[in-house]
């Protein structure tokens, strides 16, 4: 069951309250981190209540701590060792023997004890936490008071994980969109809203909804909802090894976010491949092995990346990625992300694109670029979305839809830039506007003022330019204005004034005048002269 408005309310005013004097962007590392290990926590000791039947946890270890630890690796990924888990935390503060030290310790520990399989997975996971840093407070003892108060925070009712896996989720899901709400400018980027996200995501999955194995990759991952979405909308998503999930994420926060978020969602860590560093830097994943170019291909590609980036473009061309369409302008870096998520799509899958409207009708490299895809009819639709949906970024996007191998060459233009919500600061997608979208795109429909199939030789007339306005006529005509009635009523209008005026110097000339009146009274008289 999904969270409660009154639950969201009042999780995020117990957080605020909580934090003191810690600026939100050091406290999101902190209450993430601790969230996610309270869940490894949570869920390693559902796995031992199953395994042990009864024997204590502590006793098992002390018998043999490597074998014991490795069987845990072993099913998990991760051990914990005894007195390491969340709930003695909270047994420590409640006996009034917490210290910081305990959770330096703990993740040492960790670290210590992940499987050698899920080491990209668990890896550096909670480097956002330094326990000896000042935001946290002046000394050990402040920031001991700070930990005991997150700790405290997060065993209250209202994250209580010990529900179904769709409670742990959407707890963190709320967290993640509400600190990308308040942090727009720090977290913005990661966050992709969930109407465009869903749009994407059905497109990305109809008609392979009932596969038994599918695989998807976001090579600028951000916080990793545009791979949970996608992957919502396969009826086998629960399944485990259906799905397999992969990233790449340069910055740190969103790298370990994504991490986290995946496995908050129940998927389990060896379908997870997420990796660390700029997608257009080096090619990933496999890219060239031995001398070979041997790219991993997938059949759903999806991504929100920066817009109109700057990027180092120097020396590119014989990069296979971009070598058979040109190379990106190193000041907009929005089709080398295009052509990288083109390259490692499978020749029977999706991909699905945000980017800002310019990539459609600027020239020089980028309309070569556009030229070559137009041709090879791997443009398969292009939507133009309203603007300010997005935290960062007031301006309007298009999500443009690809295919490797179409034969069929025309360009599905949507301009779906007049429907949705106006809110508060921003403008929100309505869920009858996700449908008409996606209706539109997976039928091909043509709808009058909304949807045009632009055939190849319109689009050459257009110099293949691709600005939707060009395809989609969404010009109103003005109602045609009736002079002679307009003249009729003004006459009577002015009519109506003088009558008016008459009437109300009438009145005053009934007004008595006083010596304090009779200024006053002339010169309303004077206006009406």
């Amino acid at each position: 069951m999904a969270l409660s408005r009154e639950q969201q309310t009042k999780m995020w005013a117990m957080l605020n309250q909580t934090r003191g004097q810690i600026g939100l962007t050091a406290y999101k590392d902190y209450i993430f981190g601790i969230l996610f290990y309270k869940y490894l926590s949570e869920k390693a000791t559902r796995w031992l209540e199953g395994v042990l039947r009864g024997e204590e946890w502590e006793i098992i270890y002390s018998q043999d701590p490597a074998k014991a630890l490795d069987h845990m690796k072993k099913n998990l990924g991760y051990a914990i060792q005894p007195n390491d888990f969340f709930a003695d935390w909270k047994k420590a503060i409640d006996a009034d023997r917490f210290s910081i030290g305990m959770m330096t310790d703990t993740f040492g520990h960790f670290n210590q004890q992940i499987a050698f399989e899920a080491k990209n997975d668990f890896e550096g996971i909670f480097d956002g936490m330094r326990f000896d840093s000042a935001d946290l407070g002046a000394n050990a003892q402040a920031r001991a008071g700070v930990m005991i108060s997150m700790i405290e925070l997060l065993s209250a009712p209202e994250f209580d994980l010990s529900g179904s896996d769709d409670t742990v989720s959407d707890i963190y899901e709320y967290l993640v969109a509400q600190f990308a709400t308040v942090l727009a400018s720090d977290m913005g980027q990661y966050y992709t809203p969930k109407e465009i996200s869903n749009v994407m995501a059905r497109i990305l999955t109809y008609g392979r909804e009932d596969r038994e194995s599918f695989s998807i990759y976001d090579p600028t991952v951000g916080s990793g909802a545009l791979l949970l979405t996608t992957a919502s909308y396969m009826k086998n998503s629960s399944k485990r090894g259906m799905i397999k999930y992969f990233g790449q994420e340069k910055d740190a926060t969103p790298y370990r976010l994504s991490r986290m978020n995946l496995m908050m969602h129940g998927v389990e860590y060896n379908d997870i491949n997420i990796n660390h560093a700029d997608t257009l830097a080096s090619d990933w994943p496999d890219g060239v092995v031995d001398g070979k170019d041997t790219p991993r291909m997938f059949d759903a590609v999806m991504a929100n990346p920066p817009y109109s980036a700057h990027w180092n473009n120097k020396d590119r061309e014989d990069d296979p990625r971009w070598r058979e369409y040109g190379v990106s302008p190193k000041t907009k870096a929005d089709y080398a992300f295009l052509l990288h998520c083109l390259y490692h799509l499978e020749d029977s899958g999706r991909m699905a694109i945000i980017l800002p409207h310019g990539v459609l009708f600027r020239g020089a490299a980028e309309g070569r670029i556009r030229k070559s895809l137009v041709d090879k009819h791997q443009i398969e639709a292009i939507i133009g979305f309203p603007d300010k949906l997005f935290l960062n970024a007031s301006i309007p996007v298009c999500v443009v839809i690809l295919r490797k191998n179409r034969i069929e060459s025309d360009i599905l233009f949507v301009d779906a830039s007049r429907d949705f919500e106006k809110l508060k600061k921003q403008n929100q997608l309505r869920q009858e506007d996700v449908e008409k979208i996606v209706d539109t795109v997976i039928n091909r429909k043509e709808i009058e003022k909304y949807s045009h199939i632009a055939t190849l030789d319109e689009i050459k007339e257009n110099d293949y330019n691709l600005n939707i306005p060009r395809y989609v006529d969404t010009f109103e005509e003005e109602e045609t204005i009736d002079l002679v009635a307009l003249s009729t009523e003004m006459v009577a209008l002015n009519s109506d004034i003088e009558k008016t005026e008459s009437d109300f110097l009438s009145l005053l000339d009934e007004l008595a005048v006083t010596p304090d009146t009779k200024d006053i009274i002339e010169a309303t008289k004077a206006v009406f002269r």
